[in-house]
């Protein structure tokens, strides 16, 4: 049996995840979603969708607390769905798990690699994060979940452009792009969003996309430091239109390292190692690709917090420079010493 792609939707509460979702399994794409529910509070789907949409086999998950209950539950609810699809009890193609407003999307992300068993049914794909425009900054300002929602996100949607001014919004967009260089934003109106940009985007994947996604190869668009990899952040301002907008100095930030020069297999790997022995829970996401001396391919890696997996990818094309990119979004991780010891296992 294929496996099942899962798509974590994430966001604030009020920015929107419900009506995303409602828009998501009434549109006329004929696709059978499971969505799994985990949300608490007001924002529950609520029963007239429930009925409305019984054959869409919802399930809810309300027990309190998401962070702590959640994963057992998750890896329950996933494990019995994939049984009864596969038993011919369940019809459904995909599955959306909507996480609480406060909920780290890590864990949930985290259980699709942990477990054998639902590794073997599912296939993560991508994590959106829903993104308030009226709210957003403050909530970003006062609330560290909201931030590393930013930091896991493979899609980002603003929500309710309409209620703010443009520079408002303007200015959300930039302060998300340097906590986030890697995941496109999108404004969305009223949870209509084209179901091409919901689902099937790899964000997990490690394969090909990686290496021709565009707006990965450009993740330091704005920082135009590429001859230095330790040029510490300067706020970026003097590259940026918007210098009053820096004054959010937030702990979830993303850095890129380049490199002409191949990686020493053997060292990366110890040096990685020891990073997210150390550092693991502060690792939001990290992927690149890689040039690794004795291997005519590029070897494509990512994570999320200590779980990293790296693959084989395409041949370097003739003629085509061999560079080694990576980025990584965490929080206050220590840049130097990432730059650094980066730097120290190169050939």
């Amino acid at each position: 049996m294929a496996l099942i792609p899962a798509t974590i939707l994430t966001g604030f509460l009020g920015a929107g995840k419900t009506t995303l979702l409602k828009r998501v399994l009434t549109e006329a794409h004929g696709q059978k979603i499971a969505v799994i529910e985990n949300e608490f509070g007001d924002e529950d789907i609520d029963s007239d969708i429930l009925v409305r949409d019984s054959e869409e086999q919802i399930i809810q998950l309300n027990n309190g607390c998401v962070c702590c209950t959640i994963r057992e539950d998750l890896r329950s609810t996933l494990s019995d769905l994939a049984a009864k699809k596969r038993k011919g009890e369940l019809d459904f193609e995909r599955v959306v798990i909507e996480t609480t407003g406060l909920a780290d999307p890590g864990p949930v992300a985290q259980t699709f690699f942990m477990d054998d068993e639902i590794a073997e049914s599912y296939l993560l794909d991508s994590i959106l994060t829903l993104v308030d425009a009226k709210h957003g900054n403050g909530q970003l300002d006062s609330r560290q979940e909201a931030r590393r929602q930013i930091g896991f996100a493979d899609q980002i949607f603003i929500s309710k452009t309409d209620l703010v001014d443009d520079g408002t919004v303007e200015a959300l967009i930039h302060r998300i792009k340097h906590m986030n260089p890697r995941a496109p934003q999108r404004k969305v109106h009223f949870g209509e969003v084209p179901i091409a940009e919901v689902f099937d985007l790899r964000g997990f994947n490690l394969n090909a996309k990686l290496d021709i996604d565009p707006e990965f190869l450009n993740a330091d668009a704005h920082d135009h430091h590429d001859h230095d990899h330790h040029d510490h952040d300067h706020e970026h301002g003097e590259h940026c239109d918007h210098p009053h907008h820096h004054h959010h100095d937030d702990d979830v930030k993303s850095f890129v390292f380049k490199s002409d020069r191949a990686f020493n297999p053997a060292k990366l790997e110890d040096f990685l190692g020891a990073i997210v022995q150390v550092y693991g829970p502060k690792m939001l996401r990290y992927k690149g690709v890689l040039n690794m001396k004795g291997s005519d391919r590029k070897v494509i890696f990512q994570g999320v917090h200590q779980l990293m997996g790296s693959d084989l990818g395409p041949k370097w094309a003739p003629g085509e420079k061999k560079t080694s990119k990576m980025v990584f979004i965490g929080l206050d991780l220590p840049r130097d010493v990432f730059l650094q010891g980066l730097e120290q296992c190169l050939v």
